[in-house]
């Protein structure tokens, strides 16, 4: 049954290739939103909090203060109305879900950047 699906998922569903990232970058999500007639982009930039799952069902959790409130948006890697994501910048994280960050206020809540090559 499950080769079945993976069958069908490779063959029927498109991928995107999008740039990689993971967990502590910074990357901005282009998005369409659909308002009645009208179709616009949208945009949500803020850091990775975590990626998961794998194949179609993988998806990805950003984080980012409006004001002083946290908002936190999940985002399926494979979605439609995506259409494009920059990574702004590359974080030096830990761990590959950093959850202590919506604790996080202030100066504690940098995450330093990587260093390119």
């Amino acid at each position: 049954m499950e080769a079945l699906i993976k069958f069908v998922q490779d063959e029927f569903v498109t991928k995107k290739e999008f740039a990689k990232f993971s967990a502590g970058d910074t990357i901005t999500v282009y998005y369409e939103i659909k308002e009645g007639e009208k179709v616009r982009t949208q945009f949500f930039r803020g850091v990775v909090i975590q990626r998961r799952g794998s194949g179609l069902s993988e998806t990805f959790t950003i984080r980012k203060m409006s004001g002083t409130v946290g908002v936190e948006r999940i985002f399926p890697v494979n979605l439609p109305s995506i259409q494009k994501i920059e990574v702004n910048k590359s974080g030096k994280v830990r761990r590959a879900r950093i959850f202590y960050f919506r604790g996080l206020t202030g100066k504690k809540a940098r995450i330093t950047e990587k260093r390119r090559k």
